[in-house]
Formats: C-alpha cells, structure tokens, sequence
C-alpha cells in the first residue's frame, strides 16, 4: 500500500495589474505616518500600483472601496491581485472612522468578494487590519521544555463567495493591538520588513511574521505584554508576491 502522496502545488496568476488601497485614520493614532511609508515602500517593492487615504470617516471606509471596486471592475487589462490595509482605532469586527463612527468589517469585505467583484472572482483578495479587537492585555505564558470543483453534468461551474480571500489582523480576537508612537506599528514594521526581504508563498512570509512577533515583547504601561497576528485564509492556491 503506498504512502501519503505529495500535494501538487498550483499557484494564483500574478501576471497582471497588482492594486493596493491603504485606508488610514491618522488622528490620536500617533506612528501611524511610519506604517503608511512602511507599507508604501512594500507595495513599491512587490511591484503594486498603490492609492493612499489619510483620516476616512466611517462612511469614507465603505466609500473608498466603493470606488476601489469600480476602478478595479473598469480596468482595461486583467487585475491579478487587490491588497487592502485597513489601519484605525477598533474593537471586535469593527472599525473607527475619524469622525469616531463604526463601521463593520464584514461590510469591508464583502465589496471585493467573489459575487460583488466579478473582475477579482476566484483571485486573491488581502487584507491587512491594524487594529485592536478588544480590551484584553496579553502578558505572555511561559514555555516549557483552477478547478474549483468536480462539476456534475449539465450545471455551470460555479465559485463559492468567500474564497480566495486572506485576512490578516494585528491581534486575535478580544485583545489590544500595539503602536510606538514614534516608530509605528511592530506588526505592520515587522510584515513590510518579511514581505520585502524574505521569499517564500504569503501564508510561509505570514508565518514568519506571527514568529517574530511571538518573539517580541512590548512594554505597555510599564509592564511587558505580546501580541501576535491571526491569520484567516480561504485561499484555494499559493500565493506568491515575488
């Protein structure tokens, strides 16, 4: 009886147009100018064409990608891959506007999904939040020692909603998230200095992330606390930036 068999690696199409949209609010979040050179200089590097925007109202959230979406749906040649970072005060599933309104995370998303964004359907959709989730302060433990489908006759093949889509947030649910107020995020530093300087599929560069923040301390209140990024993929395929 012969063994496991290794899985055939297929990857997403990155040979068409790359966009970027950064959506920051600004305002008492200080540091957040050093994030936004930080991911500007990362999408300069992996070849996206990037769109920044300082200080959205909760309505400007929805609205920019609104806009987002057509500028995508009307573009002339294929759009092989959307990047979005969302970066704004928040709790669980929500984001604060500058005007201090709230707007949902869902709704964020949902404008590039497969059934609202035809021109993006079964392409990768990230997405980057910094952003905490919560109240919660984590002093740390201590360690011890293409096809989609089989398609049955005579039915078109068809895509779920909610796949090809690779959420990435600063912190797990219910915890702050952390920014210098000089130096930015370490979450955003860290993934821009990993996407830049490391090869490998965005789960494996996303990995490395998650290790170097486990293996950062951040003083908060004149006490240590870690932090660490949760991933969320329905990726079908390997994605590679580089």
């Amino acid at each position: 009886m012969s063994g496991p068999q290794p899985l055939q690696e297929e990857r997403y199409d990155m040979s068409g147009a790359r966009l970027a949209l950064t959506l920051c609010v600004t305002k008492a979040r200080e540091g957040s100018e050093e994030d936004m050179n930080a991911l500007e200089r990362m999408f300069q590097h992996l070849k996206f064409e990037s769109t920044m925007k300082s200080d959205p109202t909760a309505q400007q959230f929805l609205d920019e990608l609104d806009t987002f979406q057509q500028i995508i749906e009307n573009r002339k040649e294929p759009v092989s891959c959307a990047f979005v970072a969302l970066m704004a005060h928040g709790e669980e599933g929500l984001l604060e506007g500058e005007d201090g309104n709230m707007v949902r995370l869902e709704d964020l998303f949902e404008v590039l999904n497969n059934k609202n964004c035809k021109a993006l359907r079964g392409k990768p959709k990230v997405y980057i939040i910094q952003a905490c989730r919560g109240e919660h302060r984590d002093l740390g433990q201590e360690m011890g020692g293409d096809q989609v489908a089989v398609v049955m006759k005579n039915r078109p093949q068809t895509i779920p909603t909610y796949t090809d889509a690779l959420h990435v947030f600063s912190t797990v649910e219910g915890y702050l998230s952390y920014r210098h107020e000089k130096k930015g995020s370490g979450f955003i530093q860290t993934l821009t200095e990993v996407f830049i300087n490391k090869r490998g599929s965005a789960i494996e560069l996303l990995e490395e992330v998650t290790r170097l923040m486990a293996d950062t301390e951040v003083i908060q209140e004149g006490k240590p606390r870690k932090v660490n990024p949760e991933i969320q993929s329905t990726l079908r395929k390997k994605l590679y930036f580089q």
